[in-house]
């Protein structure tokens, strides 16, 4: 039995190596950890139970039946964040620059399978240089395993995606149907295709980092949702997102113990939005004052900032944040501010997580770039997803809500379960001046004709009360109490049980 227990023991250190002391000091000089070292940061201290240490590829072509390296570039298993389960698997550059063979995709399937199984989340750190080329199809069919899981998991357990390296060609349709993207600045990137390829298709001479590095992905294409500076601090803001997330979509969102009292009233609330309706105003500032410690992790912070979305806590439990930020582009609905915020919507509908929205929006974005660009098809997509939302929602309306772009953001006529207004708060199909303009076309010369009917027009209609009176706003509250009207709202909401019409599923106009 010794000499069994010895050999295992050499086993094991020779699959903990990895790709040997070269490639990991080559690793490091980049300014990455290895595979290991990201899963020790991540998960719990002792925690993690690796499976398949000892798997191989099978491939005996280009002489690869005499390069075999135990774990075949990438380390699978399981293990704790701050005391709950989850699944991760972390690909090893060191090892054949951590490509996907047949065997390391069965590697990666099988944690997936047992998730799902038991219903716990997936975190995939990803540091690969894409298909293994010496297997050929099989590598491809390797890919096409996992990117079916990404699917049949999604909705069930959260699937988190850390770019820790290269992630390229068909490697990033698996992170892209996860739920959320961290990537590292400087280390990481993702693109379908090169660019050497970039230059020799279209001649367009781009470098790895505008093309598809962290800046890149979370300012302009918005497919990655926070860039960090380096892995120790991507791992350790992963751990602090977690805690916020269910382990699965049959259980309510996490509850954490606060000295943050409920009833807590925030006067600095009352003068936050300015007297003159043109001026802006932060809307981080109300969600910081109103959320549990001001403690807000935002995501897509840097991409479509005109929409601010991200999870907080109300009362100890998890609530999913959705606002127009009038700082930005006045807080007008876009094209990517549409798509960024129906999929946060969409997420949290999925996992039980209720949905806080803040409204100051005075329309949709106009102007042919837009329109040409399917501003009706995009901006559908929030509509649909609050629409479909059954988990609580409760909405404030602190400044602006015009047009279409209020019955987008949550209002009563989308299922909306309790909608606030602030005493600023202007409900109405179009601004003052824009509607006056129209009604009374026949002052439209006379400039203090049109600021009278303006000023009367927003002292009749642009208020909260009319929308009170019809039952379409709930009540009408001092700015100082939101934080206690939210808390009571969502204990009430907290058994709240609505179902939509059988259907195998929608077609969201995608």
């Amino acid at each position: 039995m010794g000499d069994i227990i010895g050999k295992l023991d050499s086993q094991r250190r020779r699959a903990r190596r990895g790709g040997g002391k070269a490639r990991v000091a080559a690793q490091h000089k980049k300014g990455k950890l290895t595979a290991r070292e990201r899963i020790e940061l991540l998960l719990d201290p002792g925690s993690f139970e690796e499976w398949d240490m000892f798997v191989e590829h099978r491939c005996r072509d280009f002489s690869m039946d005499e390069k075999t390296i135990p774990g075949d570039g990438v380390v699978t298993g399981y293990g704790d964040i701050n005391g709950r389960l989850v699944f991760v698997y972390s690909q090893d550059f060191t090892v054949f620059g951590g490509s996907l063979s047949e065997s390391h995709a069965e590697k990666i399937c099988k944690i997936m399978d047992q998730a799902m199984k038991v219903g716990a989340p997936v975190i995939g750190l990803n540091d690969s240089g894409g298909a293994r080329i010496q297997e050929g199809v099989a590598s491809l069919a390797g890919y096409a395993e996992v990117f079916q899981r990404n699917v049949l998991a999604s909705g069930v357990i959260p699937q988190i995606s850390v770019i820790m390296g290269p992630c390229a060609g068909g490697a990033v349709y698996s992170p892209a149907m996860t739920d959320f993207i961290f990537m590292v600045r400087d280390t990481s990137y993702m693109f379908v295709t090169g660019p050497g390829v970039v230059k020799t298709v279209t001649h367009e001479q781009v470098s790895l980092e505008e093309l598809g590095g962290a800046g890149t992905h979370t300012t302009k294409s918005g497919v990655a949702d926070r860039a960090f500076d380096n892995d120790a601090e991507a791992l350790l803001f992963v751990r602090r997102f977690m805690d916020f997330l269910p382990s699965n979509n049959r259980q309510p969102p996490p509850s954490m113990p606060t000295p943050d009292q409920p009833g807590r009233t925030e006067p600095s609330l009352d003068t936050l939005v300015p007297a003159n309706p043109n001026k802006p105003y932060d809307m981080k500032e109300l969600i910081h004052k109103v959320v549990d410690e001001g403690d807000f992790f935002e995501l897509q912070p840097d991409y479509a900032a005109n929409m601010v979305i991200g999870l907080g806590r109300l009362g100890g439990a998890t609530v999913g944040v959705v606002a127009n930020q009038p700082m930005v582009l006045a807080g007008c609905l876009d094209i990517a501010s549409s798509i960024k915020g129906a999929r946060f919507v969409r997420f949290c509908d999925c996992f039980n997580i209720p949905i806080v929205t803040f409204v100051d929006v005075p329309g949709f974005m106009p102007g042919t770039a837009q329109e040409h660009g399917g501003i009706i098809k995009h901006g559908a997509k929030l509509l649909y997803a609050f629409a479909e939302a059954t988990v609580p929602k409760v909405t404030v309306i602190t400044r602006k809500a015009y047009g279409g772009a209020y019955d987008v953001m949550s209002s009563k006529h989308l299922r909306g379960d309790v909608n606030f207004a602030w005493p600023s708060a202007e409900i109405a199909v179009m601004g003052p001046e824009g509607a006056v303009e129209i009604i009374f076309r026949e002052d439209s010369g006379d400039p203090k004709k049109i600021a009278k009917r303006a000023a009367d027009y927003r002292r009749r209609f642009a208020n909260p009360f009319i929308a009170g009176h019809r039952g379409f706003i709930d009540d009408v509250i001092a700015p100082r109490d939101t934080r206690a009207r939210l808390c009571r709202s969502l204990a009430m909401l907290k058994n709240k049980k609505l179902e939509n019409p059988w259907k195998k599923h929608g077609n969201i106009p995608l």
